[in-house]
This record gives structure tokens, C-alpha cells and sequence, in this order.
């Protein structure tokens, strides 16, 4: 439309120029004249309209951040801070704060300065970065006892065993620059890694390396003697022999100085000679090796020292947030060392040690040391608290070295060593062990979250362990730095879970009670959840609950939430959530932690009562309008035959409304007042002539009692529900009970002789004098009155009733 436009005006104005030329008439010029004006206008206002509409279509597809001339430094930073923190409206999460102190502030300075350097020429850039990275490899390999080692600086901590995998490759295969993959084909190689490694690893190695997964080979650990985290060294080199025999490559071995799950390390001093046996590369890694800073340093982390590459992790350890992984190698050929890609050219790359340069010369060695070996302090201090405190195992390789600690609560199972995380006896079955098993790591994740809420500057994760089940660690090297954990801290924690044992054993007795108390109660089910760490989970049946369906009911649900919330008004210790089974969609009852002694008898039968209450009140209020229709049909038929009769008994004239008056007048009907009345108790018709011959209004039925437990437990004042008798209230009441009964029995014994007196002797004067016996009646009256008030409400001993 547009265009078409256009091309008008265009042609319109080429005809004003033609006919301004061609005539000579004033008039006709001058009107030529103002058409080429007033199309010139228009065309003017049409290319503005579409450079607007240019505009608009182009600040449409912009996001609104870039549109405009920009936004301001304040603004920018406001976005982030919301970025980082989350908006005003949201609820704050308890997330870990990493403390980040003066070094932590010289660590991300060198990213700015990396920046900076970057803009230098390129003679001074090149002269700066190697630099950087020749004396920071010289530190890491001082410090870490590394001698004559290489430095490859990485983001990613799997990074740098890729590279080495690759350099391993092309050292063992000097044929795969020029025949690549096919060199691997005849000869394939294999990859070795512990069972107790970081998931993931494996396929991670071969994602990067391009190799199928039949080229790793994992190792397991040992079963008969050692510990259960350490790699069976026996069975690798059978492993290593029948992969030879085959036709394969051995070509590297991955060990763990500090498992990732339990820091436990492997006999790294046996698996070097193995591999120095059968040529295979040797890389080591874990959180123990940060210990090679120590004076003191146990002989299987030490042995770390001869391999052929390792992998550091200083920022965790030394609190330095944003700092880069360090890979150390041992390699003489510069270009492998290239084409594997553990060194580079680029000015840039080099600038990755840059951050890590700055906090190394900051901290110092003293400060480097002191920060380690605060970490290990922290883990023996653990490990020393938790030796005192019954029902939790610690699951260590060697006190004196480890500074890892992993610990769990356990009960000990009749028949069973306490010292062997409570194993059972041959004669027990299995399905009591794995229920056993599965109760305590329900209790173990729920004491593992308890801790990380109680004391956060701890660290601590919950693991799962594939023997021992869930445990709790505390890892200090990779936590104490960046949460700024303390003495303190760690003392707070052992008496955390000390105040938390009680919680433990209450809740893991009641468990079994509980269990055969809801079995033995009709209407309940019980419901074997492995993951819920409270005493357990009910489900009531209702009438139309349908049992062998699997899917969602929505009046077991109806029911389910009444009862919820029925049973949070008793305001017990007890908690109790509603939630779907775990393997249906039905809904339950959860029953959470025990804190004290609970009556579990008392606890199922109020479930019991409170939810058939519940289902029998729905069902009342569901058939209450079927009732109430069937009665007012039954009610409007009633009411029409007794007009029949009243018809019938008064005749046809009187219906006749002048002959009706008149007939009245000389002959009155005495007509009784008939009505019916619907009784919503019964669900019935009633006659209303009750009503107005008594004058009173009366059901006709009693209505049926509301349906309640079979025993009324009395409390204590201040007793919450759920609460077993103490002995000592008991003890008091029965005291009580007995005085009193004594009391009542005397009086009664008085009473009886007054009126044995009274009969037998003549009519006092009502202004005579009483006498003594009925002055001590009425004094021993009035204290029994006294003794009933002030009597506990409990119920009275079984030899007294």
C-alpha cells in the first residue's frame, strides 16, 4: 500500500513538472505549482511513517537490557545482586556462605589482572606468563614434594587426567599421530579404576578421549582382609595378566590417596611397583594428598610422590574461591607433551595460574601449612569425641593420617558384634536384616540433615555407602577453609549428636511396637516405607477403599486430611505429615521422631477412633440429602391423603365457599391439627401431635452415641497425649486414692451411728446445741469434699478397683 502510494505521488509529480513546462497558462502553472508542494508533503510524512515503523520493529526483536543508550554500573549490579541472592519476595534458602577472607579477595583479583595482562604487546605478555608459570609450578612441586614435575592448569578437576590419558596414548602408541585409531583397534588399550572412585569418572575418560567403554576395566576392593575402600591389588594384577593374554594394553592406572566417598587410600607404594612392572602410567588423586604438605606424612601417601602424575585441588583446601586444579607430571618429550595438550603457546592459557600465583605468595608456606594442618586437628578432634559416644560407628582407615571422618548411628541386633555395625546373627532371616538395615539409613539421612541445620559451619554431606549403608561425613580439608570451621564448631557438633542418640533409640524401638500395634487394630494398614525415618506410616481402610488398586483415592484422602489435621490439634511432641505411598499414590500418615517414651497403643487406637469418626461423619453428611428428599416425598403424600380424609370427614358443602361459611356457622368441625415433622436423627416422619398436645417437642429417638475409643486415657495436668504414666505421679495418685477412701469410709462409719442415735433419742430444739459427733461428721464432710476437689484426675490402681 505503501509503495503504491509512492509510486502515485511520483507520477503526479512528474506531471506537475510536465505541465509547468509544457503550459504557458498562470493558472493552470500555479495549480501545477501547488500539487508538486503538496506531494512533496506527503511523500515527506509517508518516509517518516516508515522510518518510525523501522524503528519499532527493530527495538521489538531487541531484549529490553539492550535497548536504549545502555544501562548504568548501579543498575547492572542490582540485577546481579538479585541474580545471586534471589528476589525480596522469595523466601532466603540456607545455603553455605563461602568465607572469602583477604586471600580469597587476591585470588579473584588475579582474574582482573588477567584481564589487564591480556591488553599488554605481545613480547611483554609472553615474558610475563611464563613467568607466572614457571614459579608457580616451582611452589606446587616444592611444597608437594614433587621434584622436577610439570604444571598443567585446568577448570575442571577431570580434566587434567584426561590430558594425561592422552599423553599416556601417544607415548605407548608412537604410531597414532599418523594411523589414529586404528593402532588402537589392534591393540586396545585399558584404562583401571578403583570400584570406590567418583562416579561418572569413567565415562567422562572415555567422552574425551573417544574411546568405547569396553577400554575401562574396573578394579574392586577388597573383601577378606583390608580395608573395604582400598583397591584388591592381587586381583588387579590378575586383571592386568588375563588383559595381556588377550591381546590388550595395559596402559594406565588411576589410584585414590582419599577416596571420594570415605578418604580412604589405596597401597599406593605396591601399585607403583606393579605398574613399573608392566609399564603402566600411574596417577594418583584425592583429598589426602594435600597432607604431603605436613612434616609428618603417613608412608601410603608419601609413596604418591613416585608416580607419574597427580591431581591438586588448592582451592578447597586453602579457601581460594575461583582457583584452577593443578595437574603434576613427570615427561621428558616436550611435543607429546603439546599434542596431548598439557602445555600451549598461547600467552592466555598460561594466565590460568595467575590467580593461583597471587595467592600462593600471599598465604605464604606458613600460612599454606597452618591452613592444612588446622583441617586435620579438626577431623582427629571428631574422631576423639565420637569414640565416647555409644551407637556410632566410625569408619576410618588410619586415626593418626585420615582427615576424613564418616560415621553412622547403628543398634545392635541380638546375636550380633557390636564391633561389626551390628551384622546379624546366621540364625536371623534376611528379610529382618535388610528391614534393620533400611531403618537405621533412614535414621542416619534424618541425623545427617539434623546436623547440617544445627551446626552449618560444619560441612557436612550424607553418603550412601554401598556396604555399610548411609553414613555422615566430615571432610574438613575441602570445607573447614571456605566455611571458616572451628574448635568450637566441631565441639558443638559431637554434642549434637550425642543430644540426638535419645531421639534415635526411641524412635528405632517404638518402630516394631508400633508396627504390630497398627497389624493387630482393624481398619488400619500398616505401610513398610525403607526412606522415612519416624516411627512409621498408617493408612486407614476405608469402607469403598479398594485394595488392589494402585491409583489415587479421593475419599481416603478426604479421610486422610481430616485426620491430619485432628491430629495436630492434640498439640503432641509427635509430628505428622500426609503424603502419598511410596509405591502407590494413596495417601498416608507419617508418623515422625519419638522423643520420649510414647504410649504407641494409645498413639493407634486415637488414629483408629479419630479416623472412623471421620469416615462416619462424611458418610452421614453424603447421605443426608438422599434422606431429606425421600422425606419430603414421603411427607407431601402423607399431607395429601390426610386431605382426602379431611375431605371425606367434612363433606362436600363445606368445601362450597359461601355454603362452607354458613354451614361452619351453624355446625363448627372441631378439626385436629395434623403435621408431620422430620426427624434428620432417625431419617423418618413423625406426627406433630406430640407437639401441640404437650406443648413440648420431643425426637421420639435417641440418637445414636458418637463413636469413641474403648479407653479415655486421664492425664496428668500438663501431660501432653501420647505420654506413658511416670512412675512417680503414679506413686502420688495411689497414695492419694488410699487416703481418701479411708477418709470416705470413716465418715460414712460416723454417719451411719448420728442417725442410729438420732432415731433411738428424741427431736432436739432447732436452737440446741450441736452436738460433738455432728460437728466432727461435718468437719470430716467437708475435708473429703477438699480431698475430691484437689484430686489428681488419674485413673485408680488395679488393686484398688
Amino acid at each position: 500500500m505503501i509503495m503504491g502510494n509512492r509510486a502515485i505521488s511520483r507520477s503526479l509529480i512528474t506531471s506537475a513538472r510536465t505541465l509547468s513546462h509544457k503550459i504557458t497558462d498562470p493558472t493552470l502553472a500555479e495549480m501545477g505549482k501547488n500539487l508538486k508542494e503538496a506531494m512533496k508533503m506527503l511523500e515527506d510524512s509517508q518516509r517518516r511513517t516508515e522510518e518510525e515503523n523501522g524503528k519499532k520493529l527493530l527495538s521489538g526483536d531487541i531484549p529490553g537490557p539492550l535497548q536504549g543508550s545502555g544501562q548504568d554500573m548501579v543498575s547492572i549490579l542490582q540485577l546481579v545482586q538479585n541474580l545471586m541472592h534471589g528476589d525480596e519476595d522469595e523466601e532466603p534458602q540456607s545455603t553455605r556462605i563461602q568465607n572469602i577472607g583477604e586471600q580469597g579477595h587476591i585470588a579473584l583479583l588475579g582474574h582482573s589482572l588477567g584481564a589487564y595482562i591480556s591488553t599488554l604487546d605481545k613480547e611483554k605478555l609472553r615474558k610475563l606468563t611464563t613467568r607466572i608459570l614457571s614459579d608457580t609450578t616451582l611452589w606446587l612441586c616444592r611444597i608437594f614434594r614433587y621434584e622436577n614435575g610439570c604444571a598443567y592448569f585446568h577448570e575442571e578437576e577431570r580434566e587434567g587426567l584426561a590430558k594425561i590419558c592422552r599423553l599416556a596414548i601417544h607415548s605407548r602408541y608412537e604410531d597414532f599421530v599418523v594411523d589414529g585409531f586404528n593402532v588402537l583397534y589392534n591393540k586396545t588399550p585399558v584404562i583401571y579404576l578403583s570400584a570406590a572412585a567418583r562416579p561418572g569418572l569413567g565415562q567422562y575418560l572415555c567422552n574425551q578421549l573417544g574411546l568405547p567403554f569396553p577400554c575401562l576395566c574396573r578394579v574392586p576392593c577388597n573383601t577378606m582382609f583390608g580395608s573395604q575402600h582400598q583397591m584388591d591389588v592381587a586381583f588387579l594384577e590378575k586383571l592386568i595378566k588375563d588383559d595381556i593374554e588377550r591381546g590388550k594394553l595395559p596402559l594406565l592406572l588411576v589410584a585414590n590417596a582419599g577416596t571420594a566417598a570415605v578418604g580412604h587410600t589405596d597401597k599406593i607404594g605396591r601399585l607403583k611397583e606393579l605398574c613399573e612392572q608392566y609399564g603402566i602410567w600411574l596417577h594418583v588423586k584425592g583429598v589426602n594428598l594435600a597432607t604431603l604438605a605436613l612434616g609428618y606424612v603417613s608412608s601410603s601417601v608419601l609413596a604418591a610422590t613416585k608416580c607419574d602424575s597427580m591431581t591438586l585441588t588448592p582451592g578447597p583446601w586453602l579457601g581460594l574461591p575461583a582457583v584452577p586444579a593443578v595437574t603434576l607430571y613427570k615427561h621428558d618429550d616436550p611435543a607429546l607433551t603439546l599434542v596431548a595438550g598439557l602445555t600451549s603457546n598461547k600467552p592466555t592459557d598460561k594466565l590460568r595460574a595467575l590467580p593461583l600465583w597471587l595467592s600462593l605468595q600471599y598465604l605464604g608456606l606458613d600460612g599454606i601449612v597452618e591452613r592444612i594442618k588446622h583441617a586435620c586437628q579438626l577431623s582427629q578432634r571428631l574422631q576423639e569425641s565420637l569414640k565416647k559416644v555409644n551407637h556410632i560407628k566410625i569408619l576410618v582407615e588410619d586415626e593418626l593420617s585420615s582427615p576424613v571422618v564418616v560415621f553412622r548411628f547403628f543398634q545392635e541386633l541380638s546375636g550380633s558384634d557390636p564391633g561389626l555395625n551390628a551384622i546379624p546373627a546366621p540364625n536371623m532371616a534376611p528379610s529382618a536384616v535388610s528391614q534393620e538395615r533400611h531403618s537405621c539409613d533412614a535414621l542416619n539421612r534424618w541425623l545427617g540433615e539434623q546436623l547440617k541445620q544445627l551446626v552449618p559451619a560444619s560441612g557436612l554431606t550424607v553418603v550412601d555407602l554401598e556396604v555399610e549403608g548411609t553414613c555422615v561425613r566430615f571432610s574438613p580439608l575441602t570445607t573447614a577453609a571456605v566455611l571458616g570451621t572451628r574448635g568450637e564448631d566441631v565441639d558443638q557438633l559431637a554434642a549434637c549428636i550425642q543430644s540426638k542418640l535419645p531421639v534415635l533409640t526411641c524412635t528405632l524401638q517404638l518402630r516394631e511396637e508400633f508396627k504390630q500395634e497398627v497389624t493387630g487394630t482393624a481398619g488400619l494398614l500398616y505401610v513398610d516405607d525403607p526412606n522415612w525415618p519416624g516411627i512409621g506410616v498408617v493408612r486407614y481402610e476405608h469402607a469403598n477403599d479398594d485394595k488392589s488398586s494402585l491409583k489415587s483415592d479421593p475419599e481416603g484422602e478426604k479421610i486422610h486430611a481430616g485426620l491430619l489435621k485432628k491430629l495436630n490439634e492434640l498439640e503432641s511432641d509427635l509430628t505428622f505429615k500426609m503424603g502419598p505411598e511410596y509405591k502407590s499414590m494413596k495417601s498416608c500418615i507419617y508418623i515422625g521422631m519419638a522423643s520420649d517414651d510414647i504410649d504407641v497403643s494409645e498413639l493407634v487406637e486415637t488414629i483408629a477412633v479419630t479416623a472412623r469418626e471421620i469416615e462416619e461423619n462424611s458418610r452421614l453428611l453424603e447421605n443426608m440429602t438422599e434422606v431429606v428428599r425421600k422425606g419430603i416425598q414421603e411427607a407431601q403424600v402423607q399431607l395429601q391423603k390426610a386431605n382426602e380424609e379431611r375431605l371425606l370427614e367434612e363433606g362436600v358443602l363445606r368445601q362450597i365457599p359461601v355454603v362452607g361459611s354458613v354451614l361452619n356457622w351453624f355446625s363448627p368441625v372441631q378439626a385436629s391439627q395434623k403435621g408431620r415433622t422430620f426427624n434428620l436423627t432417625a431419617g423418618s416422619l413423625e406426627s406433630t401431635e406430640h407437639t401441640y398436645v404437650y406443648k413440648v417437642q420431643g425426637s421420639g429417638v435417641t440418637p445414636p452415641q458418637t463413636p469413641s475409643g474403648a479407653r479415655t486415657k486421664q492425664r496428668l495436668p500438663g501431660q501432653k497425649p501420647f505420654k506413658r504414666s511416670l512412675r512417680g505421679s503414679d506413686a502420688v495418685s495411689e497414695t492419694s486414692s488410699v487416703s481418701h477412701i479411708e477418709d470416705l469410709e470413716k465418715m460414712e462409719h460416723l454417719s451411719g451411728g448420728q442417725d442410729a442415735s438420732e432415731a433411738n433419742s428424741p427431736e432436739r430444739h432447732p436452737g440446741a446445741p450441736t452436738p460433738p459427733e455432728a460437728e466432727q461428721t461435718g468437719a470430716l464432710q467437708d475435708r473429703a469434699q477438699r480431698l475430691e476437689d484437689d484430686r489428681p484426675q488419674v485413673e485408680e490402681p488395679e488393686s484398688l478397683r
